[in-house]
């Protein structure tokens, strides 16, 4: 079965985890849970995930695409080489990336935000214009084969707009 991975470190916005891990699934891929460590992780709410791997044990080759809730997980997902090797790589086989939110923060620390057209939280807007981006307060905002969104309203146009390129890419 296609992998999408999916993201995740304490303080995690369970909106934004939850719903994409879903329609992942209904769109006929698995879910791939990814953190820094294959551990439990705790969201802002208090809900716990458990990552099925470590970013280190994952080839973007075996991924159909990537997304990364907010949150304030990327504070914390950004601090892991390994998680912006995988976004990057990822992105350089220019597989669906997905971003929403804070997420943000991993794309600039990962190094493939500028002159790309993109969206995040209305709080790192100054942090992405600061790194190159091209920012659009609109979701979802897709340039090429990257997917982003400001917040949990944008989830479903969102998604719809990743799941569409998985579908596209095949």
């Amino acid at each position: 079965m296609k992998q999408v991975a999916i993201l995740i470190e304490d303080l995690f916005d369970e909106r934004e985890f939850i719903y994409p891990y879903y329609r992942v699934m209904e769109a006929g891929f698995r879910p791939l849970v990814v953190g820094p460590e294959a551990r439990v992780y705790k969201g802002k709410t208090g809900l716990s995930w458990k990552a099925d791997a470590a970013a280190s044990e994952v080839a973007a080759e075996g991924l159909s695409g990537l997304l990364i809730p907010g949150g304030y997980a990327p504070d914390r997902l950004r601090r892991h080489e390994a998680v912006l090797d995988l976004v990057r790589a990822v992105d350089r086989a220019k597989k669906p990336l997905g971003a929403i939110c804070h997420a943000g923060w991993v794309l600039i620390s990962a190094g493939v935000v500028k002159d790309r057209r993109l969206t995040g939280y209305f709080s790192i807007k100054d942090d992405l214009k600061n790194a190159g981006a091209i920012y659009l307060d609109e979701a979802p905002v897709v340039d090429e084969n990257l997917i982003t969104a400001r917040g949990p309203a944008d989830l479903p146009a969102w998604m719809q707009a990743f799941v569409l390129a998985l579908m596209q890419a095949g």
